[in-house]
């Protein structure tokens, strides 16, 4: 029997989760023999959930909510020998995979407009223990990212990042990186690193043109700033799309990367899909076309 698991962050999309559950699980219904509907209370659920589902060879594990929830459906297939196929309806505050994957971000739509016909591969990628589908980001604007609440992204939306990112703008400060790209080492002053899998990163779906959902690349950009008069002139040319090195950003293309910070008396947390993630030093390899996706 052909069995589909659908896990529901109630909490997400402004906590309608629930209105739109009943629609997915009508459309799931159409193509799978058997729905299974699990709701998260706390943070892990919907990897344990995922990684249940794929020990009891489920055809498919679908999530519903914002990017957290989906990381956490990858998340939970990512180790497994039999992975189900993976699909997900939007109801974040960015919703940065649907955007690369052209999926609606109305979750109407979203439902209405799902073929269950097709799939196509997609690459994740893996740091230290845990996994990602689309962005790992250090340094200012990120930590802004960690210390935003869930209260401030339910009532404000993107504009909360932005707030708590100017707020941190404001006393911006550069740290000295040290990096091996695909066995290389470098040293690197900036405010802000970025490794994207995908084209959009914070809803800028252009951060990245070169990138693609299977490319088997993770591309790695940072800021070549100083202080804050360098990082706002740097800015812009991040928001008009980076495909290759100049004066104010690096761009490269990597399989592979280790980060660590030197001499600082700060402790850097990188922030993973929107969540707050692990302490430098971290270890970064992509795994091309590890899931199939339907998109």
């Amino acid at each position: 029997m052909a069995k589909v698991l659908l896990v529901v962050n109630p909490s997400s999309g402004g906590e309608k989760a629930p209105e739109f559950q009943e629609m997915a699980k009508e459309k799931l219904g159409q193509h799978f023999e058997e729905v299974v509907v699990k709701h998260t209370e706390k943070a892990g659920d919907a990897s344990a959930f995922a990684k249940e589902a794929a020990r009891n060879q489920f055809e498919a594990v679908f999530v519903m909510g914002g990017d957290g929830t989906v990381n956490e459906g990858v998340s939970g297939l990512a180790e497994e020998d039999f992975r189900p196929k993976f699909g997900f309806f939007p109801l974040g505050t960015v919703n940065d995979m649907a955007r690369a994957l052209n999926i609606p971000l109305d979750p109407v739509e979203a439902i209405e407009r799902l073929d269950l016909t097709r799939t196509k591969p997609m690459d994740i990628g893996k740091i230290n223990d845990d996994y990602f589908m689309n962005v790992v980001a250090i340094g200012t604007i990120p930590q802004a990212v960690n210390d935003t609440t869930v209260e401030d992204k339910t009532k404000l939306g993107k504009l909360a990042y932005a707030i708590s990112a100017l707020k941190n703008l404001a006393a911006n400060q550069s740290y000295t990186f040290k990096v091996e790209l695909d066995g290389v080492e470098k040293t690197i002053e900036s405010s802000l690193l970025v490794i994207g899998s995908t084209n959009s990163i914070g809803g800028f779906e252009q951060l990245l043109p070169e990138a693609e959902v299977c490319d088997g690349l993770m591309h790695f950009i940072y800021l070549k700033d100083s202080n804050l008069l360098e990082s706002l002139q740097t800015l812009p040319s991040l928001l008009t799309g980076v495909d290759e090195s100049n004066d104010r950003v690096g761009y490269h293309q990597i399989k592979e990367i280790k980060i660590s910070v030197v001499d600082s008396g700060d402790t850097l947390r990188v922030n993973v899909d929107g969540d707050e993630g692990d302490k430098l030093p971290v270890h970064i390899k992509v795994l091309p076309s590890h899931l199939q996706v339907y998109a």
